[in-house]
This record gives C-alpha cells, structure tokens and sequence, in this order.
C-alpha cells in the first residue's frame, strides 16, 4: 500500500490556534511557509517569493510577519550568520548544516549528532535549547 498523500495544512486555522489574525498578508506568507513541508527561509527569500507569486507586501511587512510568527511558536529563528537570520519552519530541537558560501540550511537528522559536557547553568536557570551549526564547504 501507497503512504496517503500529506493532508495540506489549513493555514487560517494554524494562524487563529496561534493567536494570530489570519490577514491577507499573513495568509499568503503563511502559505509560502508552512504549504510545502519544512523550510529554511530568510526574509528577503520570503519576500522575493512573495512578489513573484503577485503577492503586494513590503520587506518590512515580511521581517514583521516573520517575528509574529516566531512569538507565536510556529516559527524557530536561526541567527547564523552574523547578520543573516534564516527561519525554520521546523521548531523541533534539531541541529542544522550550513553550506557555505551559498548559505543554506540543511537539518541534521536528531539521531546523527550528540552533545556532551555541557555546563551546569546558573542557579535559577535552565537549559531551553542547543544551537549546532556544522559549516560545511565543497572539498
């Protein structure tokens, strides 16, 4: 037997159950992120995709949406590179490569990396997440 087809995601539902109003802007955006499986994008990605599917929104508008969307849980941010931040669409705790210099952003399967030896954090506090970016380049 075949494995059913993924059911597509209802995007005004996962806007509302997170809080959110499902806008026109945020809808489209919505689509573009969640529609199609887990993705790495940036902002000026985002926005580029946006524009040529006649989509009529700013960058600023995406880069808003964007941090929305992370506040309300749906969204991971990934600071990277300095100043480049990609977002996950994948909020699970997971690790990434970073092929350079094209700069994308591949998941690293959970069970294929391990972390050890870390510190106790201070009193009162606790570990919430473990960044791992493997750099990769073309030998």
């Amino acid at each position: 037997m075949e494995p059913e087809p993924a059911k597509p995601i209802d995007i005004p539902e996962l806007l509302r159950k997170a809080g959110l109003r499902p806008t026109r802007q945020r809808l489209a955006l919505g689509q573009l992120l969640f529609g199609s499986g887990d993705r790495h994008v940036s902002a000026e990605l985002l926005h580029a995709e946006a524009t040529s599917s006649g989509e009529h929104v700013s960058l600023a508008t995406v880069y808003n949406a964007l941090h929305q969307f992370k506040q309300a849980g749906l969204l991971r941010e990934l600071a990277i590179e300095g100043s480049k931040t990609y977002f996950d669409t994948n909020t699970s705790n997971h690790s990434h490569f970073l092929l350079e210099p094209e700069g994308q952003v591949i998941d690293i399967p959970s069970e294929q990396i391990s972390v050890s030896g870390l510190p106790e954090p201070p009193a009162g506090m606790r570990i919430a997440h473990i960044d791992v970016v493997v750099r990769l380049v073309k030998s």
